[in-house]
């Protein structure tokens, strides 16, 4: 689908606080702006209802995703301004009341009339040793999803993807051949990952597929200690940088996609159609 006129995107991004009440406080009036600047769709990044790194201080305080009072100030919010919302992830508990206790990190689209039309809960860990010395064990918190979603919508054909997910090209092409158009990675980078891979990986994602990608970030040092890259980005389906945030500071990053761009870049490079199956090695 091609809507007849460009989309208006925005990218929220944030500095999320260690508290849901916090974190409302903070992402609410940046969804405004982008909103006021005529976005009608908006991104926010990974976490965008806590960040807490300390697995003991964080799972006590998390609420299903139909509960949870970032994911309902931010519905409120899509029906009061009538814009799409993707929530780029929240960290909810699961609704299985695993015995693990295991969280998931979970992505929601949200329409104009404040209803939850996809989720997708992030595929790839990040289980990792840093040669800067730091490590992360992400598994040890949550519960990795099992599928890809795409998502159909009157604005074009999202494909839902979460930061660590943006290193495995083989998603990217299945949302692709599914029918996405713009890419959505909402993130929490390392700085150390995010100065060395952040938009070369990105760049890569948009020219393997043809597709336009949305990269909303956290950015700064945050409360709970740990330090994220920033530097939300917007890329066209040829791999140039449409625009950027050159910081980490909290802000609002405004574009307009032309759909159209799509097509025609698969049409120039129909990588997706060219692939072959192989054997070995």
């Amino acid at each position: 689908m091609i809507p007849p006129e460009p989309l208006r995107v925005g990218l929220v991004q944030t500095r999320t606080p260690a508290t849901h009440a916090a974190a409302l406080d903070h992402v609410a009036p940046l969804v405004r702006e982008a909103a006021a600047q005529g976005a009608r769709f908006i991104l926010t990044p990974e976490g965008t209802n806590i960040l807490q790194k300390d697995r003991a201080r964080l799972l006590p305080t998390l609420a299903t995703l139909e509960d949870d009072v970032v994911v309902r100030g931010l519905r409120d919010l899509a029906r009061e301004l009538s814009v799409w919302i993707d929530i780029g992830s929240a960290l909810v508990r699961r609704e299985d009341g695993p015995a693990d206790g295991k969280a998931a990190n979970r992505q929601a689209v949200i329409d104009p009339i404040g209803a939850i039309v996809a989720t997708y809960d992030k595929l790839h860990m990040f289980d990792v040793d840093l040669p800067s010395g730091e490590t992360a064990r992400e598994s040890a918190t949550y519960q990795p999803g099992e599928r890809a979603v795409v998502v159909e919508t009157p604005l074009g054909t999202l494909g839902l993807s979460i930061c660590y997910d943006m290193r495995f090209a083989a998603l990217y092409r299945a949302l692709a051949l599914g029918g996405a158009q713009v890419l959505t990675v909402p993130a929490a980078f390392t700085r150390p990952t995010g100065e060395a891979h952040w938009e070369v990986l990105l760049r890569a994602r948009a020219i393997e597929t043809g597709s336009f990608v949305l990269a909303a970030a956290q950015g700064g040092f945050h409360e709970d200690g740990r330090g994220t890259w920033g530097r939300s980005i917007v890329i066209g389906p040829w791999g140039q940088v449409i625009a950027r945030l050159d910081h980490d500071e909290p802000g609002v990053l405004i574009a307009d996609l032309d759909l159209a761009a799509v097509d025609k870049a698969r049409a120039a490079i129909p990588a997706l159609k060219n692939a072959r199956a192989f054997t070995g090695p």
